[in-house]
């Protein structure tokens, strides 16, 4: 192979690396991070729900997070009910135990969808392997027997 044709070669991998799998790669780990991230909001979630029920609190005085950092105080007068996200904008009332129920399987849900994060990153990652294992080969070439 000519040294002008092993250049392009090399360059057409390592474009293919560094503008299709690195990239896809990122976007799949910042989704299961995402993904984390939200079980981690249903597991506290969770324990809350629990620290009412094993105090059995009537009213809560708290603390609430409006967004980006910002809290304001609350008073929740009834603590029978609980509004949960379900997903896609909506919110549910649940009653306590209900609400731990919906967030067991949200959770598996979720962790499942986190495997399949898992396991297409080590998909794209194989690829980057592969598609380095081939460059490598474009630069040193093995050598063949010559059988004349």
């Amino acid at each position: 192979m000519r040294s002008d044709e092993r250049s392009a070669l090399i360059k057409k991998y390592d474009d293919f690396i560094n503008l299709k799998l690195k990239p896809n790669l990122k976007f799949v780990l910042d989704s299961r991070d995402g993904v984390f991230n939200t079980i981690s909001e249903y597991e506290k979630l969770k324990a809350q729900i629990q620290t009412i029920q094993d105090n059995e609190l009537k009213e809560i005085k708290t603390l609430t997070d409006i967004g980006t950092e910002f809290y304001v105080q609350a008073h929740i007068p009834d603590t029978q009910y609980i509004f949960v996200n379900v997903g896609f904008g909506f919110h549910v009332q649940f009653k306590l135990d209900e609400a731990k129920i919906f967030i067991d399987k949200k959770v598996s849900q979720l962790e499942k969808m986190a495997e399949k994060h898992s396991q297409d990153a080590d998909r794209i990652r194989a690829h980057i392997k592969m598609a380095l294992e081939a460059m490598n080969e474009v630069l040193i070439p093995t050598e063949r027997p010559n059988y004349s």
